[in-house]
């Protein structure tokens, strides 16, 4: 997934917009977090959030390839 479409998942999450991707979940994370962890059994994969803005609100987001899964974190 390319930082366009991370973005545009992102926009319509933060504008409550019913997304047409179905497939593609998106999931709050712990505000301020840069990093997250996703468990998959006994072992965790590491995912980086990049810096999104929306609406003049900074956002970290991070899609999982795995489990198709935007991760999302409000900034400060």
């Amino acid at each position: 997934m390319d930082s366009k479409q991370l973005l545009t998942i992102v926009e319509r999450y933060c504008r409550k917009i019913d997304s047409k991707d179905d497939e593609i979940k998106v999931t709050r994370v712990a505000s301020q977090k840069t990093m997250f962890v996703e468990q998959s059994g006994d072992s965790g994969r590491a995912i980086t959030l990049s810096e999104c803005k929306v609406d003049g609100v900074t956002y970290w987001a991070g899609y999982s390839s795995r489990s198709q899964t935007v991760y999302l974190s409000q900034a400060a």
